[in-house]
């Protein structure tokens, strides 16, 4: 379990959680963009006016430095080595990102909750299902989640983990310059992708991880920094790319069957 975090990222020295702000934001805005009349007046009550999906979608990463009991929620440990996730290997005591999404969904629409507990219970969603289509949130190769893997992309150090969450993200745009793009091939997917459930979606992205995250490293000796250059880059990109957009439309999928 990665229950400590490497410090050194590709973007600066901060804890790497999943994706940064700006995947995170993506994921929102495509959400918000196909949720149904219903869920969007059950969120503005939920949030109150001075809030939005989108600005507290990185609230859940804000909180962990406060709630360590948090942490595990972020990401379940599916050993790269085996082909399915195992809930009772892989969540023990439904500390992952799989029974948190379940559990949150649930406390969202408890009508014995408090509205402070309902406002949490959305805000974790909202970041869950994002984190979970980082592929490392849904992988564990024994290395805390890539954060134990050193590389160097483009000649910037950093850990695996770093360079998924946002190292590789920063140099395909900013924001606003990918939202158009990504939403309009979401919303073109939208019915395909929104299909399975949350453990679909999680043995997903265990599968990516193993395929391209761990698949297409280089083949370095252990211990020694990766260097991650055009050819990675570009075996991954469209990966984090496709990531992005399907969390978008499962997201909504979640609010649109919860909030009814």
């Amino acid at each position: 379990m990665r229950k400590l975090l490497a410090a050194a990222l590709v973007c600066g020295v901060l804890p790497a959680y999943g994706w940064g702000p700006e995947g995170h934001n993506l994921v929102t805005r495509i959400a918000v963009a196909e949720l149904t009349p219903a869920a969007q007046a059950k969120v503005r009550e939920i949030l109150g006016p001075d809030q939005t999906l989108v600005s507290i979608s990185s609230w859940a990463d804000q909180v962990r430095r406060q709630r360590a009991n948090t942490g595990p929620w972020h990401y379940i440990d599916i050993p790269i080595d085996q082909p399915h996730m195992d809930m009772a290997r892989d969540c023990p005591k439904d500390d992952c990102v799989v029974a948190q999404i379940a559990i949150q969904r649930a406390l969202m629409v408890n009508p014995s909750a408090t509205a402070e507990q309902r406002k949490e219970a959305l805000m974790f969603v909202v970041h869950f299902v994002g984190d979970m289509h980082q592929p490392l949130h849904c992988s564990d190769n024994k290395d805390k989640g890539g954060n134990d893997v050193h590389v160097v992309l483009f000649d910037r150090p950093g850990n695996l983990h770093s360079t998924w969450d946002s190292g590789l993200l920063s140099r395909m745009g900013k924001e606003d310059d990918l939202f158009p793009a990504m939403l309009k091939e979401a919303q073109k997917r939208r019915k395909k992708w929104s299909k399975g459930s949350v453990a679909d979606w999680a043995e997903e992205s265990h599968k990516a991880a193993q395929k391209t995250v761990y698949g297409k490293l280089p083949p370095e000796p252990k211990g020694t920094p990766e260097p991650l250059g055009a050819a990675y880059e570009a075996a991954a990109d469209p990966v984090i790319r496709v990531q992005i957009e399907k969390a978008g439309d499962r997201l909504a999928r979640v609010l649109n069957d919860t909030l009814k």
